[in-house]
């Protein structure tokens, strides 16, 4: 069992109830997965010295245009935040105190840094979930434009981000402006689980594939295949009747699945282990 410090705060963000914990508090103890002892402060204190460097270069409060000009100098020309393409599916890359630590990431965690940054000068920078990537947007009244925070900052015009999301949904697909749609802190965490729980699988780390489908199901009660993925780490740690019950909900919430009997077949053999315990 995982504790955090915030986890009661993390929990009602992630369930949708409260969105008062900030992103960066947020992604910092989603970290602690991979992390237990990590101390939050050290590393809220290095975004916050970030935003107090940016904002002496800032002068005469520029535009957005400006904004981002400075913004991304600092960071990828200055700083060196650069995405991490050679060790892509490193756990590490997904937390956020290695990603401050070391400058590079993948394309979620360096736009925690980014909109992080950005919140704490008062500017308006979201989040934009492309399928298969991650970019930020500066959006106010008079500009917008898309950030590449992976690829070292670049501006991309609506249909560059439009290209970029065809190469991972596919080349068939048409335009779909809920795309370049804002999201939230709680979407930017559930992706970031998802990111966590996958490399976990590949890596076969249970425990911690466990906390992250944990903390999914939170968010999410009632997808099905988190539930089928839980289960599957539950048989791995040996938390039988745990998997059962995965195995149930999963079941229950998917009637219809293409893979009904094998998943019947797995819990007939829970349920013959079981047995033979009594």
């Amino acid at each position: 069992m995982l504790f955090y410090s915030n986890v009661e705060r993390l929990l009602d963000l992630l369930a949708g109830r409260d969105d008062s914990l900030e992103l960066d508090r947020a992604a910092l103890e989603l970290a602690r997965i991979q992390y237990p002892d990590l101390d939050a402060e050290r590393f809220l204190a290095i975004l916050d010295s970030y935003a107090i460097e940016l904002s002496g270069r800032l002068a005469g409060s520029p535009g957005g245009a400006g904004y981002v000009a400075a913004a991304n100098q600092y960071l990828f020309g200055d700083l060196g935040f650069t995405g991490n393409a050679q060790n892509y599916y490193d756990p590490r890359n997904s937390c956020l105190n290695e990603v401050l630590a070391t400058r590079t990431g993948i394309p979620i965690t360096l736009a925690v840094v980014y909109l992080e940054v950005a919140r704490r000068l008062a500017r308006p920078v979201c989040g934009i979930g492309l399928p298969g990537h991650f970019l930020v947007e500066y959006r106010d009244a008079d500009l917008s434009v898309y950030v590449d925070v992976f690829h070292s900052g670049r501006t991309l015009t609506p249909d560059q981000c439009y290209d970029l999301a065809r190469q991972a949904a596919g080349p068939q697909e048409e335009n779909d402006p809920r795309w370049l749609e804002p999201v939230g802190k709680r979407h930017i965490l559930v992706r970031m689980l998802n990111n966590l729980s996958g490399v976990y699988f590949r890596r076969q780390s249970w425990a911690k594939a466990l906390a992250a489908l944990n903390l999914l199901l939170a968010a999410e009660p009632g997808a099905a295949d988190y539930y089928k993925q839980r289960a599957i780490a539950q048989i791995k740690l040996c938390n039988h009747a745990a998997a059962r019950t995965d195995l149930e909900s999963y079941l229950r919430l998917a009637p219809q699945a293409t893979d009904r009997g094998e998943i019947e077949k797995h819990l007939r053999a829970v349920r013959h282990y079981l047995a033979g315990l009594n």
